[in-house]
């Protein structure tokens, strides 16, 4: 009682979806997401793995194995041998496109160390709250195109508040596969501020099938 017609049911399917899947992929590859160099650029490499024709759980699985050899910043990722970045992403099954994904991500963090020394806060600097901005010049990386800065940058809005709220249009697929509101302002309506970036990723993971939309609407009007 007390909301705008639909907007209380509306909370519920978002209450439930994110009961269900309120995990973002970052966390999901085991990124502790802050403003600081090395998950930033954690999260540069995760998005790399995401950007190409793969499932999901695959890529994370591989940030996790890349992770764990110690390929953490981008001084480390480029000091790995490419034989090295091979097989630690195939540790992570993730061998279909290990080969060329090796060579980007060497090739990234050289980008990386060059044009941001290391850290990508300097990138946000160059345009705060200009996700046009911050999109162009994420597709500069190897392997990152439109939609892989779109990834990027709907994770982290968790720690960069003035991109908040960022939805891309898997995101707002998803929505609508839920009957929820098709716009950021809509969604932002829904949650607590903080709480946006894990709705987008829950969001995507229905657009993309890891969630089933009928499922969390039929728990949702229990």
């Amino acid at each position: 009682m007390g909301y705008p017609i639909g907007v209380g049911n509306d909370r519920t399917v978002v209450r439930v979806l994110l009961d269900r899947r309120g995990r973002t992929y970052a966390e999901e590859a085991g990124i502790q997401l802050a403003d600081r160099p090395r998950p930033l650029y954690q999260l540069l490499v995760l998005t790399t793995l995401l950007s190409t024709r793969i499932r999901a759980c695959l890529a994370v699985d591989a940030a996790r194995e890349l992770f764990a050899a110690g390929y953490r910043t981008p001084q480390a990722m480029e000091a790995a041998s490419w034989q090295e970045r091979v097989d630690a992403l195939g540790r992570g099954h993730y061998r279909r496109y290990d080969e060329r994904t090796a060579t980007m991500l060497g090739t990234g963090a050289r980008l990386c160390l060059d044009r941001w020394h290391g850290d990508l806060r300097r990138l946000h600097r160059e345009a705060p709250g200009d996700p046009a901005g911050l999109r162009r010049r994420l597709t500069e990386f190897p392997g990152i195109g439109p939609t892989g800065a779109d990834i990027y940058l709907r994770e982290a809005q968790t720690v960069w508040s003035d991109l908040r709220p960022y939805a891309d249009r898997r995101a707002l697929a998803g929505a609508k596969r839920l009957g929820l509101p098709g716009s950021p302002d809509g969604l932002a309506g829904l949650v607590d501020e903080p709480d946006f970036g894990r709705l987008a990723s829950a969001l995507v993971r229905v657009a993309l099938g890891e969630e089933s939309a009928g499922e969390v609407t039929r728990v949702a009007a229990r």
